[in-house]
């Protein structure tokens, strides 16, 4: 798509489950031998973005994947991600806990947090009202997994009419293939940008 003018008063940066339980050394995903590097590195490229567009008057959002524990504080795991990640055990992306808070290069960036259950931000949660009442109209989108949160927060930010700029050097997938079939995907829908374009393009 061609780049739109970006307006950082009416723009939100979309930061898509970096948490500890999927990046920190002790999280639920290096205890589970699920380690990925190319998301590690990301938090420390999209800080100095996100600080540089909030003094610019604009918005960070951020998702937090959560497990919601069960009246026996067991974990409520879709069958499909509990297949897919079999060591996902109690305690783990739990509320109000370590592993499901922010990583700590992001979180003094953070305005406005959602907790949701399933790759996109804005099922079932309160992204598009927060967005909307702050008078967002662009989003810019980043985090993980390229091909999972973030493409499906991308398709549903698209169906809700939001200008949607996506940073390739801000995201990540398990396998640089995924990741980069992914982004050519979303470019039908959103501008596929970077780091150091958009905070250029903020001034």
């Amino acid at each position: 798509m061609s780049p739109e003018s970006l307006d950082p008063r009416h723009t939100a940066l979309i930061i898509v489950d970096l948490q500890n339980d999927f990046l920190h050394p002790d999280g639920a995903y290096a205890r589970g031998g699920a380690t990925n590097p190319e998301a590690v590195a990301l938090p420390e490229r999209i800080a100095p973005l996100a600080k540089r567009l909030k003094q610019a008057g604009g918005l960070v959002a951020t998702t937090r994947f959560t497990l919601w524990p069960d009246a026996q504080g067991e974990p409520m795991i879709s069958p499909h991600l509990k297949a897919l990640r079999p060591f996902l055990s109690r305690g783990d992306f739990a509320p109000g806990s370590h592993g499901q808070a922010n990583v700590e290069a992001i979180a003094p960036h953070v305005d406005i947090a959602v907790d949701k259950v399933a790759y996109s931000g804005f099922f079932n949660t309160q992204l598009d009202w927060a967005l909307r009442k702050a008078g967002i109209s662009s989003v810019i989108v980043c985090g993980i997994v390229t091909n999972g949160g973030v493409a499906s927060t991308v398709r549903d930010a698209h169906m809700r009419d939001y200008h949607i700029l996506v940073l390739d050097d801000g995201c990540a997938a398990f396998k640089r293939s995924t990741h980069d079939t992914a982004i050519a995907d979303m470019a039908s829908i959103a501008t596929v940008t970077d780091c150091a374009s958009v905070v250029a393009q903020i001034g």
